[in-house]
């Protein structure tokens, strides 16, 4: 009980009315439950090695910025490692951040913890600077346009130096054969979360090539499975956002 009485606030933003059905975004309730087994199912233990692997480098984090984080285990593991870390989560499903909340409460960490459960596209930032945000495996549910003007709109509510963290699918060069595989893998893993959470977006976009428009550089990296999961740490850069070039 003490634990859930120290719990720091959690908001609900509500949907967009300016939005059409078609912009809403995708409904992950359903499948929150299941969502580690089914994980577990596909990949093993691979994709939180992935969300993990990069937590060492973040122990002097103060405040994150976490979009997406699903049922929490990142969370929780990151927040248990950083001890002076408090924590945004953001998600557009509340049953995930329900998952998230009973997680955080179990290990004593509600305190340092504030879930929002709102559309990370369209929420309104808070008038303090993060020094890291996190994102797994969620900007492979943006289109480009909309990964695109999230970092923009991120960016300028980081503090010098901020770290991002990315873990994502990706196609892999290492041969031809991999790299056809990879793209059939991802190809299924877009038809299944379509039908089970109505995710129109069909393919990754550039995000490296986004966040160095944007002023951030890559500072380590590490690949699973051949190339096909990838996590990567990068790094607010004094260098001023590119402007986007539009072909004509």
């Amino acid at each position: 009980m003490a634990a859930v009485a120290q719990r720091r606030e959690a908001e609900t933003w509500g949907p967009d009315a300016a939005l059409s059905p078609r912009e809403q975004p995708p409904s992950f309730d359903s499948v929150a439950r299941l969502y580690r087994a089914l994980e577990y199912a596909s990949f093993g233990p691979l994709l939180e090695r992935c969300r993990f692997h990069h937590i060492p480098a973040l122990v002097q984090c103060r405040r994150a910025l976490v979009l997406g984080d699903g049922d929490g285990r990142f969370l929780a593991q990151l927040l248990a490692a950083a001890p002076g870390l408090s924590a945004d989560a953001v998600d557009a499903s509340e049953a995930m951040l329900h998952l998230l909340r009973a997680r955080a409460d179990k290990a004593g960490l509600a305190a340092r913890l504030s879930t929002i459960h709102a559309d990370a596209r369209s929420l309104p930032l808070r008038n303090h600077l993060y020094d890291l945000v996190a994102t797994h495996f969620f900007l492979d549910c943006l289109t480009e346009a909309e990964a695109d003007h999230l970092i923009a709109r991120v960016r300028p509510h980081l503090a010098p130096e901020a770290k991002w963290l990315v873990s994502e699918f990706q196609v892999p060069q290492s041969s031809w054969l991999w790299a056809a595989l990879a793209r059939i893998i991802i190809s299924g893993l877009y038809a299944a979360f379509r039908i089970l959470t109505g995710l129109r977006v069909r393919q990754i976009p550039p995000w490296r090539a986004l966040l160095q428009r944007h002023g951030f550089r890559r500072t380590a990296s590490r690949t699973w499975l051949g190339g096909l999961l990838v996590s990567e740490l990068w790094e607010r850069s004094e260098q001023p956002p590119q402007a986007t070039q539009r072909s004509h």
